[in-house]
């Protein structure tokens, strides 16, 4: 079974691996946190559900270069969104979203996105994993978004033995430091992305092989397809 694996060791490995590997990848959030604008964030995470991060990209400059606040946006016609967030899926019932979302910022927040957890979660198409990635990406709060990579590499090294998002995210608090809650969700998913996949794992490349459980299991079963 593997050695237990610490948060410092997983930032530093996790880091050194993408840096050697993906030196100028960025993610879709990246890119919109980089400019330090929580509701860009927001709606580019709303965007994001069950959408790739290159199509998120592209419908969140499309829209981002058209519309740049939440007042513009309230007032916004959903015919145009669509066709600037078409890339992205589910897009007509996101652009109707991003409206509702915008008026409520406007009528509720002074069209000031909230750095609340609770007050984020109000607002329609925000649960927890958008709530956080506002919290992280757009004021650098730390907070702990899960998505499927975060969940299932969490699993894989044995971080944590969870079967949901929400459960994971309790666990993850209890397991890594705070003072690495802002960076994780950003190192786990491009590692998930780039590495521990869902589908073929890239193993071979990965330094954190002696403390993954979900490696061991891998290494029992070929000894046992040999016998």
């Amino acid at each position: 079974m593997g050695k237990r694996l610490d948060s410092a060791t997983l930032v530093k490995e996790v880091s050194k691996m993408l840096e050697e590997i993906y030196r100028e990848d960025r993610t879709a959030l990246d890119n919109v946190s980089s400019r330090g604008d929580p509701f860009k964030v927001l709606i580019a995470t709303i965007l994001s559900h069950r959408t790739r991060d290159e199509a998120t990209r592209v419908a969140a400059g499309n829209l981002f270069r058209v519309y740049s606040s939440a007042k513009d946006l309230a007032d916004a016609d959903p015919k145009q969104i669509e066709q600037l967030i078409k890339p992205v899926g589910f897009y007509r019932v996101k652009a109707r979203r991003i409206i509702e979302v915008s008026k409520i910022i406007c009528e509720r927040f002074g069209g000031v996105v909230p750095d609340d957890f609770e007050a984020l979660m109000s607002l329609p198409s925000v649960g927890r994993k958008t709530a956080n990635c506002v919290l992280v990406y757009g004021f650098g709060k730390p907070a702990l978004p899960v998505d499927t990579h975060v969940h299932r590499i969490s699993n894989r090294l044995g971080l944590v033995s969870t079967k949901t998002p929400k459960e994971t995210e309790e666990a993850l608090k209890r397991v890594i430091d705070k003072i690495y809650w802002v960076e994780i969700n950003d190192l786990l998913v491009k590692f998930g992305q780039r590495i521990c996949r869902p589908v073929k794992p890239r193993c071979e490349i990965c330094t954190l092989k002696p403390f993954c459980h979900f490696y061991d299991q891998k290494a029992v079963l070929r000894t046992t397809q040999r016998t």
